[in-house]
């Protein structure tokens, strides 16, 4: 058990002061129903958080709250947690009942929860400092690679209208024109309280993005 722990003190390149609490960290509910990394595993995710939101905040301090937030949202979840988990060949070292031993040792939900409880566990041995460096060394590659998925302007528009009038947009096809190889679709869209706003398209699709992008622009949106 203590060379275990020492191997994985080696990878987070990180001695715990309070040994005992690595190994709680490491303990899943199956091995021990009452000294587990649940409660790490709360602590952590909390300090994971705060950390995150703080390098977001530092690293992009013109970008927009919501652009931020969903950053921040991929950073932080149980996909990103697990393959840092992976990284770390975290499965290895945790402590699991025989009834969980052949089925969820490489569980994705067990490793990044004990990933959290890790976490967890260094910040009550040591403070905010030091967990930051294991955030910041681990997670560094998915900060930097961190990506948002552009939202279409129909979605934009749908979202809106849905969070200030509970009602979806209203699209109604106009006309279809041009030659066969090559026709022209005209849409027009309105939500309550707006002009109807048309568009135009290569198919019905294009032309409801137009029309919604245009709507998005004269909302400022």
């Amino acid at each position: 058990m203590k060379d275990k722990i020492k191997d994985l003190e080696k990878i987070i390149n990180y001695n715990f002061k309070k040994p005992e609490l690595l190994l709680q960290a490491l303990t899943h509910k199956s091995f021990d129903n009452i000294k587990n990394f649940e409660k790490l595993e709360f602590l952590g995710d909390r300090v994971l958080g705060l950390i995150i939101s703080q390098t977001l905040l530092n690293k992009y301090p013109n970008e927009k709250e919501g652009i931020i937030d969903k950053k921040y949202a991929n950073l932080v979840n149980k996909r990103t947690c697990s393959l840092v988990a992976k990284k770390l060949n975290l499965s290895k070292f945790i402590f699991l009942g025989s009834s969980h031993k052949r089925l969820d040792r490489s569980s994705d939900k067990i490793s990044s929860d004990c990933l959290e409880a890790l976490i967890g566990a260094i910040y009550m041995d040591s403070g905010l400092k030091s967990v930051e460096k294991l955030i910041l060394k681990f997670w560094e590659v998915y900060i930097i690679n961190s990506t948002v998925t552009l939202i279409d302007s129909k979605t934009k528009l749908q979202e809106y209208s849905l969070k200030k009038f509970k009602e979806l947009p209203k699209y109604v096809f106009s006309k279809k024109t041009g030659p066969q190889h090559r026709p022209i679709f005209k849409t027009e869209v309105q939500i309550p309280n707006s002009k109807k706003i048309t568009g135009f398209g290569s198919s019905k699709k294009n032309a409801q993005q137009n029309a919604a992008s245009k709507l998005l622009k004269i909302l400022n949106i």
